[in-house]
């Protein structure tokens, strides 16, 4: 076997254009159900209703990896990764053009996990609750609305642009 190609800091510092940040998102669902945690001491969009699970994704780790761990962290549930399935990959962008705002949001469902989900992180969330899609609370985290009301509407894209 072939070793990997290495990227040296020097080819970086002359390539590399911005940095993404990558971020897995997992929808516990329930028939037509997902389960949301309302957002609460993070800083950023508190009193927003969001994925029941999502952070980055950790050095070293892969995607899969991640929305696993994110599942079990913040929920307690124990997910297998291949039991995760893939909706939409979101470029996301505010448009300021500052580096860390290139960001890469992989959006799963996963309709089979073991535990009883509940929230685990109570000084970033202060709800879990259960919704229907066509029935979702306000407000929702805008770019994760967008996520949610293309799949009640089986219009999800397995690429979705938000902020250009």
């Amino acid at each position: 076997m072939t070793e990997p190609e290495r990227y040296t800091d020097a080819y970086a510092s002359t390539h590399g254009r911005f940095t993404v940040v990558p971020a897995a998102y997992v929808l516990l669902r329930r028939g037509d159900e997902v389960l949301l945690q309302l957002r609460r001491g993070t800083g950023y969009y508190d009193e927003h209703w969001a994925s029941g699970a999502a952070g980055h994704v950790e050095a070293g780790e892969s995607l899969l990896a991640g929305a696993a761990r994110e599942a079990s962290e913040e929920l307690g549930v124990s997910v297998e990764p291949g039991a995760l399935e893939l909706l939409t990959l979101m470029h996301r962008t505010d448009g300021s053009g500052r580096p860390i705002e290139q960001r890469f949001d992989v959006f799963f469902e996963v309709g089979e996990w073991t535990g009883e989900p509940r929230l685990l992180e109570t000084q970033k969330a202060a709800a879990l609750e259960w919704f229907a899609l066509d029935a979702l609370p306000e407000p929702v985290v805008p770019h994760e609305l967008r996520v949610l009301e293309a799949l009640r509407d089986g219009l999800l894209e397995p690429v979705t642009l938000f902020g250009y």
